[in-house]
C-alpha cells in the first residue's frame, strides 16, 4: 500500500469550482439558501485550516489535559449549535445537553479506547480526538431533529399530551412514549438507513481516509465496524440523556410544558392542573 497522494493549493482552489453546479441549480429556481452555503463553505475553510495548525501541536503535546478541555470546547460547540439550530431556549438547555455530550463520550471513550483498543494511553490525541470528534459530530446532527420533533410536537399536540396524561393517572412515563417515539424514529432512522447499505452503496468517511492514507482493507474495515457501534451508541445514548435531562427543567410542577423555556419566542401559557390531580 502506497501513501496517499498530495493535493497541492492550486488544485484546492481548482476543486470549489465545482460549486458552480449546485448554485446554479440554487439560483435558476430562486431556492434562498446561496448565501448559507458560501458561508458555510468559508467557515469550513477557516475551521479546517485553523485544525490543521492546533491539531499538529495538539498531537505533538499529546497531554491528557490539553486534550480533554479540546474534547470539553467540542462539547459546547455542539451543545451550542444544537440549540441555535432546534430553535431552543438556550438558558434551559446548555446544561443538560452538555451533561448528556460529555456522559455519552465518556461512556464511548472508556469503552471503545480502554477496553475494545485497550490503548495504554486512553488520551492518547491520535484516537481519543478523532473517534470523539466523530461521535459528537454524529450525535449533533440526529440530536437537533430528535429535540425539534419531540418538543414541537408537546408544544403543537398539547391537547394529545393532556389526554394521555389523565388517561395514564399521571404516568410521564406512559404519556411520553409516544412523543419520544417519534422523535428518536425520525432522529435515528437516516443513521440506520445509512448503517443498513454501508458497503452497498456507500463506503463512510473514516475507512475511505485511511484507505487514502495507505491502510489495508482489513484494518480499515475493522476499524469502520468500531466506529459505526461508537456512532449509533453514542448518537442514542446522547439523544436519550439530552431529552431526559431536559425534562427536568421544561415541565412546572403540573407535568406542563412551560413553552416559554423550550422555545425562546413563545409567551408563557398560565399553568393547568390536570385532572388526574398532579
Amino acid at each position: 500500500m502506497t501513501s496517499a497522494i498530495d493535493i497541492g493549493i492550486y488544485e484546492l482552489l481548482l476543486s470549489f469550482l465545482i460549486l458552480i453546479l449546485p448554485v446554479a441549480f440554487l439560483f435558476y429556481y430562486k431556492i434562498r439558501i446561496i448565501k448559507s452555503v458560501l458561508i458555510s463553505v468559508v467557515r469550513m475553510v477557516l475551521q479546517l485550516s485553523l485544525v490543521a495548525v492546533y491539531l499538529e501541536w495538539i498531537f505533538e503535546l499529546n497531554n491528557a489535559w490539553v486534550n480533554s478541555l479540546w474534547v470539553l470546547i467540542m462539547i459546547l460547540v455542539g451543545v451550542f449549535t444544537t440549540i441555535q439550530r432546534a430553535y431552543l431556549n438556550w438558558k434551559y438547555f446548555i446544561f443538560p445537553l452538555f451533561i448528556s455530550g460529555l456522559t455519552s463520550i465518556v461512556i464511548i471513550d472508556a469503552f471503545f479506547l480502554g477496553f475494545i483498543i485497550r490503548l495504554d494511553y486512553v488520551f492518547d490525541a491520535q484516537y481519543f480526538i478523532p473517534i470523539t470528534g466523530m461521535v459528537l459530530g454524529n450525535a449533533l446532527n440526529h440530536n437537533i431533529i430528535g429535540l425539534r420533533v419531540y418538543f414541537r410536537d408537546l408544544s403543537e399536540k398539547s391537547g394529545l399530551y393532556q389526554f394521555l396524561l389523565t388517561n395514564t393517572g399521571g404516568n410521564m412515563k406512559l404519556t411520553m412514549r409516544p412523543f419520544l417515539s417519534e422523535s428518536v424514529n425520525q432522529a435515528l432512522n437516516p443513521l440506520i438507513a445509512n448503517i443498513s447499505v454501508m458497503g452497498l452503496i456507500s463506503l463512510p468517511g473514516m475507512m475511505t481516509g485511511q484507505l487514502l492514507g495507505g491502510s489495508s482493507p482489513a484494518i480499515a474495515i475493522k476499524y469502520q465496524i468500531m466506529i459505526v457501534l461508537a456512532i449509533f451508541v453514542g448518537c442514542s445514548i446522547n439523544l436519550f440523556l439530552s431529552i431526559m435531562l431536559s425534562n427536568r427543567f421544561v415541565f412546572d410542577e403540573y407535568q406542563n410544558l412551560k413553552v416559554e423555556k423550550v422555545f425562546p419566542n413563545k409567551k408563557p401559557v398560565k399553568p393547568t392542573k390536570n385532572k388526574a390531580g398532579n
